[in-house]
């Protein structure tokens, strides 16, 4: 039997110095399709919601009021949830560089109110991370230059800070990557797009796995950047279910 050494517990996670995944047998060929709904069920044992109805920027737009109002223990009129999107959240001057400052820097935004009282509005809370709401989308339709529909998002206070995209198993991982960057190109900072919060791109094939950061840097701006995860020894993690 396999011994485990725990390198960091809490009451909400514990990461394991090593672990050992219980090989299944698969049946038949694995699709896209196939794939993706592996993925989004190991997502959610894993305590995220799967929301099947956010597929616009309309509903995504809605849920992240949704959230935004439960983590804040706030409601907004139809009126304020307007101007904090237009002052703050989706500003129409903001690029995806500004979003992540808002993400990693300016997460906390003191919005008055119509009655006039102020209160701090945060986009995450970092002190208590089991406070924050986390869900994962698929096939999600952004329109652009060209329209798109992206694989698997993950969503943390109904923000998209994650973006998966799959390929089949058998086909090149790097094909996932040039997918990615046609849609940064094409849709992905659309005005009015709340995919400009994406902090990180995930691509697979199934058995290769890697992950690079969403920046536009040109001499970052390449495969090469892309990094696998890794056990504590080291040992490369290339199966992405």
């Amino acid at each position: 039997m396999s011994e485990y050494k725990p390198i960091v517990e809490s009451n909400h996670y514990i990461v394991l110095d090593k672990y050992s995944k219980i090989a299944e047998q698969g049946v038949g060929y694995q699709t896209e399709a196939s794939l993706e709904r592996e993925l989004i069920q190991d997502l959610v044992n894993q305590g995220y919601e799967y929301v099947s109805n956010v597929t616009t920027p309309e509903q995504m737009l809605a849920n992240a009021r949704v959230q935004l109002q439960k983590l804040n223990d706030v409601q907004f009129s139809d009126a304020e949830w307007l101007r904090f999107c237009e002052q703050y959240l989706d500003k129409p001057s903001d690029n995806h560089i500004d979003k992540t400052r808002k993400i990693h820097d300016n997460h906390i935004y003191d919005f008055v109110f119509d009655d006039g009282h102020i209160q701090n509005i945060y986009l995450v809370d970092k002190n208590n991370i089991a406070g924050n709401k986390v869900q994962v989308i698929s096939q999600f339709e952004q329109k652009g230059t060209q329209a798109n529909r992206y694989d698997v998002t993950i969503l943390v206070n109904g923000l998209p800070l994650v973006q998966v995209e799959l390929k089949k198993r058998g086909v090149a991982i790097r094909e996932a990557f040039n997918q990615v960057h046609r849609y940064s190109k094409e849709s992905f900072n659309y005005e009015n797009s709340l995919f400009k919060f994406v902090q990180i791109f995930v691509i697979s094939n199934g058995t290769d796995s890697r992950y690079f950061a969403n920046t536009t840097k040109r001499d970052k701006n390449s495969f090469d950047f892309t990094m696998n995860w890794a056990k504590a020894d080291n040992v490369l993690i290339k199966d992405i279910t």
